[in-house]
């Protein structure tokens, strides 16, 4: 999967947008004033000090978190000085935290993490700061700040935001329009942000109504059986919100099974399939909302620039941020071919 995307938002165009908006702030200064930036060393691509970062993740049961370890190796890849320590990686939260504790012992000078369970594993994200290791907290947010040097990872909520957004905008004009949303597990808070910013943007479209919601489990399997269920209640409705690509494949089969084409549906986290089908037009798929998983090619990017004491170009600071929150882009049949890329499958 590429990871040049125009989301690589450390060394690509916002890099570029970053260090043109220095030189238009700077222009009128006196030649021998220079901006801070030029003082500041940036990571770029030549190699640099040797690093070794560890990367400890979930299981990779699923696309989009397989995703993740296909974008962190090949970013590692990339740069002749990384040495990248992966764990196998567990839905198990004292196996994950046993890997991270030998990560630990092993001395690496980064690690970055995407935790099973962000609030079960903040004990260990500490117990890495405490022994002189900064973390790179991955999209799971740990329960305390002091766990990690820097948090970078999607944003649920807007994401919900844009998926409500584009529905709206498709659906302004009809009168007591409806929609349904097919939700991932609830008991994620990532879940329940998911749905509060899609209510939050429906607010501006008094004439949707939202009438059913039903929580998927973020599987093939449990998309087409919720969706089933979704279809047998909902006789007609305008638009369908599905949080999640990979259930989506089997929402979709049950769409197929029962004969409907009668609404709009939008999915979420940016799928290859889903791509595919937005491209080709021939089903209810109109749209996805990315979550994109090219953030673990950019937390190797900020572990990079962290482990050789640099900043982020484009950027006038010495220091990596605090936090990256990325943002959740519309893919639609205009745009698919520029994001196509960066689909996971």
């Amino acid at each position: 999967m590429p990871q040049t995307s125009r989301r690589g938002l450390l060394f690509g165009t916002a890099a570029v947008s970053a260090g043109a908006l220095l030189t238009a702030c700077t222009s009128n200064e006196p030649k021998n004033s220079a901006p801070a930036a030029d003082n500041a060393p940036a990571a770029d691509d030549k190699p640099g000090t040797p690093v070794t970062i560890g990367f400890a993740g979930p299981q990779a049961d699923h696309g989009w978190l397989n995703a993740i370890n296909q974008n962190a190796k090949r970013r590692a890849e990339k740069y002749s000085e990384i040495t990248l320590e992966i764990t196998e990686g567990s839905n198990d939260t004292a196996a994950q935290i046993g890997q991270i504790q030998t990560l630990i012992n092993k001395k690496v000078d980064v690690l970055v993490i995407l935790p099973a369970d962000g609030k079960a594993l903040t004990q260990v994200g500490l117990q890495a700061m405490k022994a002189g290791i900064p973390v790179i907290n991955l999209d799971r947010v740990f329960a305390s700040p002091q766990a990690y040097r820097c948090w970078i990872g999607g944003d649920n909520y807007g994401m919900g935001l844009n998926a409500g957004r584009y529905i709206g905008e498709q659906l302004k004009d009809k009168p007591d329009a409806k929609v349904v949303e097919l939700a991932g597990l609830d008991n994620l808070e990532l879940t329940k942000q998911r749905t509060q910013g899609f209510d939050d943007a429906l607010k501006n479209y008094p004439n949707i109504r939202k009438v059913a919601r039903q929580a998927a489990e973020f599987t093939v399997e449990s998309g087409q059986a919720k969706m089933a269920q979704l279809l047998q209640a909902q006789q007609q409705f305008d638009a369908l919100w599905n949080h999640d690509d990979d259930q989506g494949v089997g929402a979709l089969r049950a769409i197929q099974q029962a004969g409907r084409d009668d609404f709009l549906m939008v999915g979420g986290a940016g799928a290859k399939s889903a791509m595919d089908a937005i491209k080709a037009g021939d089903s209810v798929l109109r749209a996805t909302v990315l979550y994109p998983p090219t953030m673990a090619a950019s937390a190797i990017d900020l572990a990079r620039a962290l482990g050789q004491k640099k900043g982020v170009g484009g950027m006038s600071e010495l220091e990596i941020p605090a936090s990256i929150t990325l943002y959740s882009a519309v893919v639609t049949k205009d745009n698919v071919d520029e994001y196509l890329p960066t689909g996971f499958s």
